[in-house]
């Protein structure tokens, strides 16, 4: 019986010992193995602000959401900006008041030039996505008679808040028709204040690019004589050739009520954080992200035309070392 139990103790001994072990097969105490478990749930940053857009926009929705998943999964404190978006976005990031933020591949690529509206190159920034296409909708009245984007000359239209991502393309699109600001009459306004101005008479036509449906087009909708304004697919193709972010795309019919498909111009938005942001911590906040895509995908249609499959097409900033480590996890699995 002494026997039996000195060979019993020692079993029980082996084992304690290789369930203390690391890897290496070297001894791990409790401790270390209880901070190698929570080093696993948390972010060495304990700040995750994500500057946003406007408070009825997809990037406000989704930031909100994806806020909240940050904040329960890792602890840190995770919260939303509302921001006139993707200008200010980034200017955020260089001031080091944000740490993530949703843009357009416009503005990104315009900051990352020190052009348009960045009189000086934002180098802190790269990208963890690409994300979905902001669709270009221009709504006007169908009394008005403006059926396509040549027809807004001499209108008063709304072109975004100022300096927005909607504003930049706008202003690139109309110029891309030989539309100056000069040949218009601009009113900077966002979603919900285009929505309100052209039911209430205020304004001919407005821009409201994001992802589709849009909540306030929607509004709009309602009570309103709703008229998506076209672009010409080989006068956005021509654009391109400059301007390589827009793509040709179509507004689907039935999506405000539209008979037929809308042709226009899409722009990707994309996922950006700021560069000292540690790899480790750029790696999580990017898998976390794509783990919860279903869930960001129920608070706003726009987020389930992002894809892990398309997330490195159109990249137009650095790769985050973070991002790329996961991108290549997700590759070496698929071998």
């Amino acid at each position: 019986m002494k026997k039996w139990m000195k060979v019993a103790g020692l079993t029980v001994a082996v084992a304690a010992l290789g369930a203390c072990s690391n890897d290496n097969g070297k001894p791990q105490s409790n401790d270390q193995a209880a901070s190698q478990q929570a080093a696993t749930d948390t972010l060495q940053t304990k700040f995750v602000s994500i500057a946003t857009g406007g408070a009825s926009g997809p990037y406000n929705v989704i930031g909100t959401s994806l806020a909240e998943i940050y904040h329960k999964t890792y602890g840190v404190n995770s919260k939303t900006q509302t921001t006139g978006a993707s200008v200010e976005n980034l200017n955020l990031l260089k001031q080091n008041k944000v740490e993530m933020a949703f843009v357009m591949s416009d503005s990104l690529t315009e900051a990352i030039q020190g052009t348009g509206s960045f009189k000086e190159k934002i180098s802190n920034v790269q990208q963890i996505a690409a994300l979905y296409p902001n669709y270009v909708q221009i709504v006007a009245s169908k009394k008005s008679g403006i059926q396509k984007l040549e027809d807004l000359k001499g209108k008063r239209i709304a072109v975004g808040a100022q300096n927005s991502g909607v504003e930049v393309n706008a202003r690139t699109l109309l110029n891309g028709f030989g539309i100056t600001y000069n040949d218009v009459k601009v009113d900077y306004l966002g979603y919900a204040e285009a929505a309100d101005a052209l039911k209430g008479g205020k304004i001919d036509a407005a821009f409201l690019t994001s992802g589709i449906p849009n909540s306030s087009l929607m509004e709009l909708q309602q009570g309103f004589d709703l008229q998506l304004v076209s672009i010409d697919p080989n006068k956005v193709k021509e654009i391109a050739k400059n301007q390589s972010y827009f793509l040709s795309k179509v507004i689907p019919k039935g999506t405000y009520g539209n008979a037929e498909d809308i042709p226009t111009a899409a722009i990707m938005n994309a996922l950006v954080v700021r560069s000292d942001v540690s790899e480790d911590d750029g790696y999580k906040l990017t898998k976390t992200f794509f783990d919860s895509l279903p869930t960001l995908a129920n608070s706003h249609q726009a987020a389930t035309e992002i894809s892990l499959e398309t997330a490195q097409q159109g990249l137009v900033a650095p790769l985050h070392p973070g991002a790329k480590k996961y991108y290549d996890e997700v590759a070496a699995t698929k071998k």
